[in-house]
């Protein structure tokens, strides 16, 4: 498993942009498909993104593709997730998951497809 820390969240208006990090620890970073989930108050925790290995693919919920893009830079064992057009319902806890697929391109979207998970961090947007 790797650790995994969140940044980025915050207050934003609707329209606004955000840009979540999170950082992973350990030295096989390469060999995880990295997601980003969401749970709002009352809510089942919800798939955003996820990006394969080397980023050969993503994939993403059909409420915010076109809207966010997530990205991963393995020579900083970062894994970014771009949020863009925010409205209200966009207003969660995001967490940042990894999972070690090593030997596929697909990026999973199934929480139980992911084994590492960060601690979240607070996106609200003011409508």
């Amino acid at each position: 498993q790797v650790q995994l820390v969140e940044s980025g969240g915050g207050l934003v208006q609707a329209g606004g942009s955000l840009r979540l990090s999170c950082v992973a620890s350990g030295r096989t970073f390469s060999s995880y498909t990295m997601g980003w989930f969401r749970q709002a108050p009352g809510k089942e925790r919800e798939f955003v993104a996820a990006v394969s290995l080397s980023g050969v693919s993503t994939n993403y919920a059909g409420s915010v593709k076109g809207r966010f893009f997530i990205a991963r830079v393995d020579t900083k064992n970062t894994v970014y997730l771009q949020m863009n057009s925010l409205n209200a319902e966009d207003t969660a806890v995001y967490f940042c998951a990894a999972g070690l697929h090593p030997y596929t391109t697909v990026a999973r979207t199934a929480p139980k497809d992911f084994d590492s998970w960060g601690q979240g961090t607070q996106v609200t947007v003011s409508s």
